[in-house]
């Protein structure tokens, strides 16, 4: 649930008290639209003394674009628990630091996890600076329940992996969100068909806020045969989004539904769910919140 906007000490891109004991600024960044670039992200990294940046070359021409230049260094998931000590060191000596990925949200499925957590246990200064967001930028427009979601990442890249993987997921009621590259997503949509069945509901999201930007829906073997007999819908980012699987429902729900059922004809709601709830061992408030959705279904 997003907060209310407010006046804080943490909203402030570099304070007074930060630029004496040093600071780790966890900074998103654009996904695919440079215009979604926050004026704060840019305050901030105008500010820092050092961008730890995923890929180098990357950031520096997202920053060259935005008009800054600063001092960078490599930060990614092949040296980052070499390089946390040093950050750490540096931000204690009153630096400050940004961290970037290539894209959207650092640390969701990219590097300086081990960093941040470092810098918790040496008591520096750990400070969001929110933006896009590949997950939820798809699910927002997916139409799939978010109340519940389930976020896997990148799937295993070898087959049979992969489907012992998903196999493990056929009983999650929640939505499921995977990150999927352009090569492996038909194979992937492959493997969902035999496992969840072709006509579990899913959304498509690719190429999100970019130029070409689809967000396809439909069961799953619908989303394979648009993936495969258009070779443009193969090209990409990908977010794959999946429909829970139904909630069975269990032999005391049906206790109670069948109880409520006669109640709700002949006593006012209220006291009908008190009843069912003495009768069937429920508590009360569930057999009232059952009862109001079978009145209004």
């Amino acid at each position: 649930m997003d907060q209310n906007p407010g006046v804080s000490e943490v909203e402030k891109p570099v304070s007074n008290s930060e630029k004496q004991k040093g600071c780790l600024y966890v900074v998103a960044t654009p996904i695919g639209n440079l215009g979604d670039m926050s004026a704060r992200a840019l305050e901030v990294l105008q500010g820092v003394d050092l961008v730890a940046a995923e890929d180098t070359r990357h950031t520096r021409s997202l920053l060259q674009h935005f008009g800054i230049s600063k001092p960078m260094l490599a930060l990614h998931d092949h040296n980052e628990d070499a390089q946390a000590p040093q950050l750490v060191r540096r931000l204690s000596e009153g630096e400050r630091i940004a961290l970037v990925s290539d894209a959207g949200t650092p640390l969701i499925s990219d590097p300086g996890f081990p960093v941040v957590r470092a810098c918790r246990e040496a008591g520096v200064d750990v400070v969001p600076v929110p933006g896009p967001s590949a997950l939820i930028t798809a699910l927002s427009v997916a139409g799939l329940a978010t109340d519940r979601f389930r976020f896997e990442g990148f799937l295993p890249r070898k087959g049979a992996a992969r489907r012992d993987f998903l196999q493990g997921l056929a009983g999650e009621t929640a939505t499921m969100v995977f990150y999927e590259s352009s090569h492996r997503v038909v194979e992937t949509l492959h493997d969902m068909c035999d496992i969840f069945g072709g006509i579990r509901y899913a959304v498509l999201a690719r190429e999100l806020t970019k130029l070409h930007e689809t967000v396809l829906s439909g069961g799953l073997a619908e989303l394979l045969e648009m993936v495969e007999s258009d070779e443009n819908q193969r090209k990409g980012e990908f977010v794959l989004m999946l429909a829970g699987a139904p909630v069975q429902s269990t032999e005391s729900d049906q206790d109670l539904d069948r109880c409520l059922g006669v109640l709700l004809d002949e006593l006012p709601l209220k006291q009908a769910a008190g009843i069912a709830a003495k009768l069937t061992g429920a508590k009360k408030n569930a057999a009232y919140q059952r009862a109001l959705a079978l009145r209004e279904g």
